[in-house]
Parts: C-alpha cells; structure tokens; sequence
C-alpha cells in the first residue's frame, strides 16, 4: 500500500506532560468582547470583557439569544489596526477568533496576522451562516505582547471581529519537535515555530461537547458523520468512574475534558454488521491536500477485562501502523493518554484514521476516545507599518434583531421542507388500455436533472397495471433501493419492476443515475432499461425481465432464519464460467467500450442477473461513477457492500476500475465455493470470503474448499487457472489487481482446460451490443440506437454522481 501514497508519516511522541502544577485556566484574561464596554460573562469561570481600546463607543446588546452577548456588537476596521495583547510568558497561546456578521460585514473580506502568521487570507464569512463562525488556532509567542493584525481587502475595505480569546495553553502542550517517519527510515524534525489551525475535534463515541463543558472552552463533535462503514463500530456505555488522570506518561484534564475519556468507539465484531475478520475501524476527515497536519488520538482503557489484554494498532492513511499498548503506557486501567503524529496529506483531501486489532492481541478488540486535526500555518508576514491605532476608523454596530429572527426563522423553514420524507400516495386500482407516454411535470424527471430521458418514461397506471397494484405475491426481491415486483405490460412484454420506497437507504441520486447510465448504453451482458416512472412522487424503474433471478440464488441458500449458509447450486463447472465469462464482458465494455468509461462500484452475486439460457447480465448501477478516459481515479465517499469491498478503496476514497475488478474477484470465489462473501456465523478466519479463500489458494489446497457439488467435476488444471485469477483479483494493491480485459481472458482460458481437446475463442469481442433489446416495444417510444463507440455518461457530477453518505450493505 505504501506505493499509493505521496506523503510521508511523523511517528507520535508518548510525551510525560509536565503540566505546572499552577496551571489554571483564566476567568477573564485576554477574553474580550470586541466593540463594546460591557463585559459578558458565558459561564460562571469566564468573562468575556469590555473593549478597552480608547476609541470604542458604548453600545448596548440586543435581546435576541443568537445576537445578545458577544455578538450584539462587532469592532469594525476599515483600515489595518491590530489588537495588542499582553502575555505573561512565552509559549504556545490558544486563539480564538468569533465571527457574526450583520448588516453590511456579510461583505467583509480581510487578513488576519497573529504572532507574525497569517492565519486567515482572504476571508469573508459564508453569507449562509445562522450560528456563530469561530475560528481557533494555537500560536506560538515570544515576546512580551501577542498582536492580532486586522487587515481589510481592497476588494471590501472592510474587517471586523466580534470577540477574541487569547490565553497561555499548559507546558508542553504541544510539542516543540517530532520523529519524522518515512518508509526510507526516521530522522528527526523541529516545528516549534509553527503555527496550527484546528481543522477537527471529534468526541469518539460521545455527544456533542460545548466550550462551557470543556477544561480549555473547546467545541468538540460526535463522530457518527466521519465514520467510514457505519456498522464496523459501536458506542462503549459510559464510563462511570472519573478517568485517572496526570499519571506518568498519561493526559490532564487540560488534554481533553474527562467527556471525552469517558465514551469510545470500538470494534463491532457482534452481529450482521462485521465486514471481515481483519477489518479495522475506519474514520474519514476532509482536510487540504498536501499540506501538513499535527494529528492527535486520545484513548482511556476502560475496555480490557484485564491486564494487556487488549493491544492494536493506530494507522493514518493505513501505512503507518503504530502499536497501542495501554499498559505498556501508563500501569493502571481508565488512564487517559494521547499519540501525536505529524502528517502529510496526499492529493485526495481526505485523510483516514483506523485503529485495528492485532494478533498478538488476547482480546481481538480496537477503540478510540478522540481526535484532534490541526493544519500547520507556515506562512509568516509582517504586519503593514504605520498603522497607528488612533488614525483608524474604528465602527461598533448594532445587530438587528428583526433581521435575525427571520433570517433565522426562513432558515430553519428551508431545512425542515428539504427534509421532509416524501409521504407515498395510495395506490389506486387500473382496468383498461395503456395510456400513452407523455413527458410529464414531475420534478425528478423534468427539473431536477435534464439528462434524465423522457422517451422511456412510463405512466404510473401502466406501472399499476403491470403489477396488479404492486401485489405482494409478485415480489421477486427487496434491496436497498425499493421492492421489485414481476410483472407484464398490456404489450405481453414481461418487466422487472423496481420501486424506491421513502426511507429506504437509497433515493433520488440513484434514480437519476440509473437511468443516465443504461439510456445511454447497449450491451448483451448489461440489463437493459425498459423504462422509468416519476409521478405521484413515485421512483421506478422498470427493466428486461430475468427468467432466472440473480447469480446468488443459484449458489446458496443464506436467510436470516437458516442457522448457517448451505449450498444449494445445481450450476455445472461449465455454467458458472459461462456466467463468469459473460459478466466479466459486461463489465470489461463498461471500463474500456464507452467514450466516459463507468466504474460500477457495487458488482456482488446479486446484482448479476441470468436470463432464462442462463446468459448473465449486469445489473444495478444506482452507485455507478463515470469519468473522462484519462482519468485514473476518482475521489468519492465509500459506496458498496460488506465483503465485496476494495479495501484500498475503504482507506484512500480513491475509485478506480480496480475497484470493481476486487469485487468480481469475490464473486469468482463465491463462484467456486457457494458462500457468502460474509458469513458472521462461521468461525472468525473463514468469515470473510476473500481472505479464507486467499489462504487456501495460497496452500495450494483450493479443492479442499471448493462447492461439494463439484467436487470430482472440475479439471485441476481448470481449477488452478480460475484460483489463480480470483487470487490476482482480491490484492490488496490495486495495482498489483489485472484489468478485465486480463480476467476475461483468463477465464476464457480457464474454460478451454475444462475441455482441452475443444477450441476456444479467447478474444470474442465483448463488445457487440445486443440487436434484440433494440426492438421496439409496442407503446413505449425507445431512444434512437447510439453506436457504443461514441456513446457517453454525460451527467456532470454535481447533478448525478455526487453523493455524500457512506452506505453500509445494500
């Protein structure tokens, strides 16, 4: 993995913190509330005061509890003037910054220099904002005063601040110095002059904590919307005893409040939820690509039953695994202690943080209580000269306390509408003729993306019709999108018939995607798109009928109430490489037939589809992503299904065409063996399909884990080309993974050594389309054939693809 990455790693420093035993936090030091003489206390330890400055001006705050306090005034600079701050001693200070604009600061655009950094350029406040923006950062000062420069933009000649916090952190808060780790070797690297912006503080397995609740008036939020797969983890019930805190080697309660130590993620390993058995705990933060980060995880063993029972490893972008090892740290349990890291970010924008069991470990187990993401400030600028502070302007203006009540109000109105679940109309009973097509005023078919093709829409009571009012007796199968049910149009034509229902895990997003993607292609291993319907706040699609279901229920049996998956496939060696053959062509046309080449994202048993000759065809590509040829990769949230999923893909975010080659290779062992890619009910090394799959070829066993139905039936050297191709499949590094034009041929050759005296076509081009989808269905008007050599997904990403939660299993 580590050729994926363009960045080095700093090792972490287990620091024994020094803190000075007089350390106490301030009440009211350098705690200011800008442009205005009265002092404001926001908790019963702090009190923001009134601005000194000789040229403020009194005002009053307004009552509104969003603008009184702090931010019924602002201190308003129309040219550069500065903030002088006494400091009692040298070392690092913790700024904060509070911004709340009204009236005409919406347009403020300005610098802001502290202690010779510039830590804001060019910034304005989102004109969206309804809360308070506060900006934190920890600076290290040298002198006898900290200076805070405001500096308007030409572009405004405006700058402004509402309150400012500025206060001596504890000693050795932050580092002076780092191992620097690189896969070369270590060497040592000094970064005492720089300065660090909090980017992330995340409360691992707990509530949101307010500045009020934390030992340094810190803001630090839960973890849920970070997590990678949401079922890999699990909240730990509180602790109820007080952490031990300031032992040798271990956190202070100036570290990171006792709320953080007393809740933690850790490993889901219970349940239908577990991936696999070497899988780790995920968490994905966006951050500014290719710049350095100081990176802190905080833990308190409340977890192990007993002494070093529970030992794992801390990764940062899965290169650099740091072992964990509470006891070897601090000698007692619920001890708090953090690891420091440095890291460079890569190209994506996004980093990742796992921890993960290890296997000298008693108790397979990994947790987390915290993270801390700050970006170091490198640039220094000296503040522009001759800028006395009375030549200044200074303005102190009042916020509007109307205009905040509606602002705020049409605010929370806009959310609650955008939010609200679409409510299903009653279906109603249809007896008669098909109604002709017409493009209709739906909002997802005609607004929402104009890409979507209204010559395959089809009216809702065509829709009733074919499904007898969506009859329960003709569900053929549920997934993440909706129910789908078989059923017939007037025309005889039989359909597969897929309707989203609200709540479901899948919307919008997919429809629109689904259809963009198979309107516009043409192939006789792909599922064809009959058509779509998109009234009475209705989303279904509607495709060729497939006599005989998905590849899975031809493999194994695997319900809920069945005590442990079985086998229970009638398939000859030959049909499954048949089936193999075939959806490896479909998806070997998606990645090199098309003038935007497709990643499907979400290829497992179940979205491959056999037709009544046992043709296979690939189906579902609600989580499909398109790109320009060029294009190596795409960086997107994680998307797919437990078992079948990238592993490289989990830890970078990076999509590529590999992705889908590793997940056809566990389709290829499922092939083999007729199991699930998960089975939680099997012993822990033979849950995960890959890897147990893996380990056996590797032996040179594979036969000893084969389907028993075909045992006896399958060439070995048949056997050994097909073991060898699913093994180069399911590398954990893309690159060392074969493209699917090299798997299709593979397999192809795999079937001329079940029958060595029979010749074989390896190079059938895979990509004719297939002439009968092209027939015209009577009644429903079909797109013009488009010559796969120049047809295209063009739906631009913003309006199609993008989608910004991390699914668990579909």
């Amino acid at each position: 993995m580590a050729n994926l990455h363009s960045f080095f790693i700093f090792s972490l420093l287990f620091l024994p913190y020094s803190l000075s035993s007089n350390y106490t936090f301030p009440q009211n030091y350098n705690f200011i509330n800008c442009g205005s003489h009265y002092s404001v206390v926001v908790s019963p330890n702090t009190t923001f005061s009134s601005d000194t400055k000789p040229d403020s001006r009194h005002s009053h705050s307004v009552n509104n509890p969003v603008l009184s306090g702090l931010y019924g005034t602002a201190r308003v600079f129309s040219k550069s003037s500065l903030y002088e701050l006494s400091t009692e001693k040298n070392g690092v200070y913790m700024v904060r910054l509070h911004f709340y604009p009204f009236s005409n600061l919406f347009d403020a655009k300005f610098d802001v220099l502290a202690s010779g950094f510039l830590i804001l350029s060019n910034y304005s406040v989102p004109k969206n904002v309804t809360y308070p923006v506060i900006k934190e950062f920890l600076l290290p000062v040298n002198g006898p005063n900290l200076e805070i420069n405001f500096i308007p933009s030409q572009e405004s000649s405006l700058a402004f601040v509402n309150a400012i916090e500025a206060f001596g952190t504890p000693q050795d808060f932050i580092p002076e110095s780092a191992i620097y780790v690189t896969p070369q070797g270590n060497s040592k690297k000094n970064w005492s002059l720089s300065a660090l912006t909090v980017i992330h503080r995340i409360n691992v397995g707990g509530q949101n904590i307010t500045p009020e609740n934390d030992t340094m008036r810190r803001n630090w939020v839960p973890d849920d919307d970070y997590l990678s797969i949401k079922g890999s983890a699990k909240n730990r019930p509180i602790y109820s005893a007080m952490p031990k805190y300031d032992l040798e080697g271990g956190s202070t309660k100036f570290d990171a409040p006792h709320f953080v130590y007393k809740t933690l993620k850790e490993m889901n390993r219970d349940g239908k939820t577990q991936r696999d058995n070497f899988f780790s705990i995920t968490w994905l933060f966006r951050v500014n690509k290719n710049a350095t980060f100081f990176v802190r995880l905080h833990f308190c063993d409340f977890v192990s039953e007993s002494r070093n029972t529970t030992v794992f490893n801390a990764y940062i972008y899965g290169l650099f695994g740091q072992p964990i090892s509470p006891y070897d740290i601090i000698q007692q349990s619920a001890a708090p202690f953090h690891v420091d890291f440095v890291v460079h970010s890569d190209g994506s924008g996004v980093m990742n943080i796992s921890v993960g069991p290890r296997n000298d470990s008693v108790d397979k187990n990994a947790f987390l209580n915290g993270v801390e993401i700050m970006e170091l400030i490198n640039e220094q600028k000296l503040a522009p000269k001759g800028n006395g502070q009375a030549k200044n302007r200074l303005l102190i203006i009042i916020g509007s306390t109307v205009g905040g009540v509606v602002l705020a109000f049409v605010s929370v109105v806009v959310i609650l509408f955008c939010l609200k679940s679409r409510k299903p109309k009653p279906v109603e009973s249809v007896v008669g003729a098909m109604v002709n097509v017409y493009a209709g005023s739906s909002a997802i078919g005609s607004s929402t993306n104009p890409e979507t093709n209204l010559g395959l829409k089809i009216p809702f009571d065509e829709i009733l019709y074919a499904t007898k009012t969506f009859d329960p007796k003709f569900m053929i199968g549920e997934g993440g999108f909706g129910k789908v049910y078989k059923g017939t149009l007037h025309n005889g034509v039989k359909v597969a018939v897929k309707r989203s229902e609200p709540g479901n895990g899948q919307g919008i997003m997919e429809f629109q995607t689904e259809i963009t993607i198979l309107s516009k292609i043409r192939h006789q291993h792909l599922v064809s798109l009959i058509g779509y319907c998109d009234e009475r706040n209705e989303m279904i699609l509607v495709y060729e009928f497939m006599e005989k279901g998905t590849l899975r229920e031809h493999l194994y049996s695997s319900k809920e109430d069945v005590s442990k998956s079985s086998s229970r496939s009638e398939l000859s060696w030959d049909q499954r490489l048949q089936i193999c053959i075939g959806a490896a062509k479909g998806l070997h046309y998606l990645h090199t037939g098309l003038s935007e080449p497709i990643i499907h994202r979400d290829i497992k048993s179940t979205n491959i589809l056999l037709d009544e000759f046992y043709v296979a065809k690939v189906a579902d590509f609600g989580l499909s992503k398109s790109g320009p040829i060029d294009q190596t990769h795409m960086v997107t949230d994680v998307k797919g299904s437990f078992g079948y999923l990238d592993p490289e893909y989990v830890n970078t975010m990076q999509l590529t065409q590999k992705s889908d080659v590793y997940s056809f290779g566990v389709v290829l062992l499922e092939v083999l063996c007729a199991r699930p890619a998960v089975d939680n009910l099997l012993p822990r090394n033979q849950m995960n399909l890959a890897e147990w799959g893996l380990s056996w070829i590797k032996k040179k066993q594979l036969e000893k884990i084969i389907d028993p139905l075909l045992a006896g039936k399958i060439n070995p050297t048949s056997l050994r080309k097909f073991g060898e191709t699913a093994e180069k499949c399911v590398q954990d590094d893309g690159s060392d993974r074969p493209s699917m034009a090299d798997v299709l041929w593979d397999l192809n050759y795999a079937l001329s050594l079940q029958h060595p005296g029979k010749p074989q076509e390896f190079h059938e081009d895979s990509n004719n389309t297939d002439v009968s989808w092209q027939m015209a269905l009577p009644g429903i008007h079909r797109l013009p054939s488009i010559d796969v050599s120049t047809s295209c997904v063009s739906a631009s990403e913003s309006e199609v693809f993008s989608q910004l939660k991390i699914d668990e299993a579909r």
